[in-house]
């Protein structure tokens, strides 16, 4: 139904569209006259309004009248219901949503299917009320944009607005959803920490979340928080390094090649070839690690007398660090390539070879650039999860030896949050804790970075 809608309004769009061409053409030509915008700008104008207020009416519609319904089904469940808590309740209501939608598990009691079918009729009503409302509304806004088309009229300067309204309130959009998400995290992280204490959670040294803050047994390490994080972010920068390791060198030396040695015909076909790696799924690179070249390290350590984990570290970030290779080189490639040729021609004026240039002159003036990636690197690394989940294991071991198994604060998060949890359990919520700490990690690290760009730009300003 919400896609009949939608395809309605946006045909109405493309008819006020060609209405409002139309009608500026028949004015001009009878007149002898020229429009003040192009005869696009009067017909993008209706179209425009028949298109974009009624869709931001049906998209708010959709997100409120799941909420009112929600509200509506919990003021008639059974007065004698025993509901252990707001988890249970979410519980009934999908359940209630899935028979509505055709979907039925066991045998459900007599009053859930009751409510299922009064969500169904809900449902129906509401989405012709809807249709009508937003049908209605694309007219009648279609319409105010047809009356105002006329060759005076500033269509340009009206499309312009409206566009850069649109644009505004997407930026606001996604600031609020950005301000939610952290938010989210805090307050579900202040509840973690009412149950485990923050300096135990940030200094201790075993994670074991199924046992509720007691001591790994027979561990000898009494005393520890089972909700040490330590171990986590010591395999996530363990893992990163080693991303990095390989991906910054072979990236920035691409790049380097790619624009200033390799020919436009090398350059045309290496640098595709390179940014299909960004485009192979995380699973692959997962199965890659895992199958052949965590089995290919294990076998040369052994030769050279290492013990070298079957889920090792080295493997996980050294496919980890391919996959990152794109994002280094594309980017550094095209910053590279955009330093004005006049400072490469004023080095080689100076004396330089080319390599010196380079170093000397084209590299400094792309650094903004060049950390740029790299930051964009790292923050790939960090939240990969699913090549450390096959190829690094889960297993929170406390090491900074690359041939042992490790696990990162994202796959621990996947781990934890997947499945039938209690929600108000310490093991659920220490994911939110885990996340608040990998974001202010991950801010601090950028803003020094930042600063350290800052501070190098202003020598070649």
């Amino acid at each position: 139904m919400l896609t009949i809608i939608s395809v309605s309004v946006i045909f109405l769009g493309l008819l006020f569209y060609v209405v409002g061409t139309t009608k500026i053409t028949r004015i001009c030509d009878a007149a002898g006259i020229r429009p003040h915008s192009l005869f696009m700008y009067h017909g993008s104008f209706p179209a425009i309004l028949a298109v974009a207020p009624p869709l931001v009416l049906l998209s708010l519609w959709v997100v409120a009248d799941d909420i009112v319904f929600n509200m509506m089904l919990e003021a008639r469940f059974p007065e004698g219901l025993e509901v252990e808590g707001r988890q249970t309740i979410l519980i009934l209501l999908a359940q209630i949503r899935n028979i509505a939608e055709g979907i039925i598990v066991g045998q459900p009691d007599d009053w859930i299917i009751g409510l299922a079918d009064t969500l169904s009729n809900w449902r129906n009503t509401s989405d012709t009320i809807i249709a009508g409302i937003t049908v209605g509304l694309s007219v009648i806004c279609g319409l105010f944009g047809i009356s105002r088309v006329k060759p005076e009229f500033r269509a340009r300067n009206a499309v312009e607005a409206l566009l850069l309204t649109g644009l505004g309130i997407c930026s606001l959009i996604a600031i609020i959803t950005t301000i939610g998400i952290v938010f989210s995290v805090i307050f579900e992280s202040i509840r973690f920490f009412k149950l485990v204490p923050p300096l135990e959670f940030l200094t201790g040294t075993v994670w074991n979340p199924e046992f509720e803050g007691a001591a790994r047994a027979g561990s000898g390490q009494e005393g520890m928080s089972a909700y040490g994080s330590i171990p986590l972010f010591v395999g996530t920068f363990l893992i990163s390094i080693i991303a990095l390791s390989v991906s910054v060198p072979v990236g920035l030396f691409s790049a380097i090649y790619l624009s200033e040695y390799a020919s436009k015909r090398v350059r045309g076909t290496v640098k595709p070839l390179l940014e299909i790696l960004a485009g192979v799924p995380t699973v692959v690179y997962g199965f890659f690690a895992a199958l052949s070249v965590a089995p290919f390290f294990r076998e040369t350590g052994g030769m050279f007398g290492l013990d070298v984990a079957s889920e090792s570290a080295l493997a996980a970030g050294f496919v980890m660090g391919i996959m990152i290779i794109p994002f280094v080189s594309s980017l550094s490639d095209d910053v590279i390539s955009a330093v004005p040729q006049s400072l490469r021609d004023a080095a080689f004026g100076l004396g330089s070879t080319k390599s010196e240039a380079i170093k000397k002159v084209v590299l400094p003036a792309a650094l903004p650039g060049i950390v740029a990636s790299i930051i964009l690197a790292v923050s790939r690394a960090v939240g990969e999860t699913m090549i450390v989940v096959m190829a690094a294991g889960l297993a929170a071991n406390l090491s900074l030896n690359p041939l042992d198994a490790v696990t990162t604060v994202t796959a621990q998060i996947v781990t934890i949050l997947v499945g039938d949890q209690e929600f108000e359990s310490a093991k659920t919520l220490s994911a939110f804790a885990l996340a608040l700490t990998l974001i202010f990690i991950t801010l601090v690290l950028n803003f020094f970075a930042l600063q350290i760009v800052k501070k190098y730009r202003e020598q070649y300003d």
